[in-house]
């Protein structure tokens, strides 16, 4: 089989850029192993434009949010699906000190920081003393159901190979790529966490890191909005809540930790007014990134060998944006956003 591009993983990375390149005329086949729980399956989906304590934008967020929202709106009518929706987050703030940093923000982030007006209906749901802010506009993607359902189109159009990729499979050239009996021009690796140890790309600065959610029902919660006072509590399938997330930057073992979910039972607790119950708990690693910018672009050296990785918690916002712009590159050499192309560790990527 001869194709343009062989795409390793099928995480929210691997869909995208396959996606992209696709859409832009070029053949492709991804290779993923089926696994039950990677970041890309346990992350919430929410696409948030401020961040952070000090409630800041978020990198790029005016040119990132509005193209993530296209693409994603593309997917929904290529595939016939609904994956988008627009869900604001209601920021319960914990002190008064937060409660004050985000009136100091409202003046300089009109356009996205609000005081809602359904405080009164809140308390019927939850206990909070400092009052709420609102993130106006987030969004949430159902990425399960994505990556679900563009693995079907894939499989259909026998673009997918079912199998855990092996480096020793796979023969790199000067000039193209072989992998059993597949030969292409390049080679993009998407394989999330798996990237730590990308023989090719390992030496990149990731800062892995553990994340855990917990799947509940909560009775009588509506789900027009995401609520966030420490924890999230994001809208999931079949009504269900995405209660979340931990960011472990040292841990021994990818195991749902005990810890985890009686720190949530607690502050649960003291939030929630309404009844719940914990249906599943789940944990992934993350490829995270010291930088907190992604790592995108052809090896420095190894020009048939690409990478597409390092988005961490912002998948959803990031990866279509880059994925269009490493598109642009590869099909017609269009230069991509420095601080995002892989070529700035060009010196150490050339040991």
């Amino acid at each position: 089989m001869v194709v343009d591009y062989i795409i390793i993983g099928q995480g929210i990375c691997g869909t995208m850029l396959s996606h992209r390149l696709l859409k832009a005329g070029k053949t492709v086949v991804v290779i993923d192993e089926t696994k039950p729980f990677t970041a890309s399956k346990v992350a919430s989906g929410v696409i948030n434009p401020v961040t952070g304590r000090r409630i800041v934008r978020t990198w790029e967020i005016e040119k990132i949010m509005p193209f993530a929202v296209d693409v994603y709106r593309e997917f929904e009518k290529d595939l016939n699906i609904a994956l988008i929706r627009q869900t604001n987050i209601l920021d319960f703030h914990p002190t008064p000190q937060m409660m004050l940093a985000f009136k100091e923000r409202l003046p300089e982030e009109k356009e996205y920081l609000r005081i809602p007006d359904q405080s009164e209906q809140l308390s019927s749901y939850f206990n909070f003393y400092f009052g709420v802010g609102e993130i106006d506009p987030c969004w949430l993607i159902d990425i399960n159901r994505l990556l679900k359902e563009w693995r079907k189109k894939l499989q259909l159009d026998g673009r997918i190979i079912e199998q855990r990729f092996e480096w020793k499979d796979c023969s790199i050239k000067a000039s193209e790529v072989q992998y059993q009996h597949i030969t292409a021009k390049a080679i993009i690796c998407c394989e999330g966490a798996a990237g730590f140890h990308n023989p090719y790309f390992h030496l990149l600065p990731y800062a892995p890191n553990k994340g855990q959610a917990i799947i509940a029902a909560i009775d009588g919660l509506p789900a027009t909005n995401i609520y966030k006072q420490g924890i999230n509590l994001v809208p999931w399938q079949d009504g269900l809540w995405w209660i979340g997330s931990t960011y472990e930057w040292d841990f021994t073992d990818l195991n749902p930790s005990e810890a985890f979910r009686m720190k949530t039972e607690e502050q649960l607790k003291h939030w929630l007014k309404l009844p719940y119950r914990i249906l599943d708990h789940m944990a992934a690693e993350r490829p995270a990134n010291m930088e907190r910018r992604p790592f995108v672009g052809l090896h420095p050296v190894h020009k048939t060998v690409g990478v597409f990785n390092g988005m961490g918690t912002k998948g959803c916002s990031l990866a279509p944006f880059f994925a269009n712009e490493l598109t642009h590159y590869l099909v017609s050499g269009k230069e991509m956003t420095p601080a995002a192309d892989v070529t700035r560790f060009t010196r150490i990527l050339s040991r």
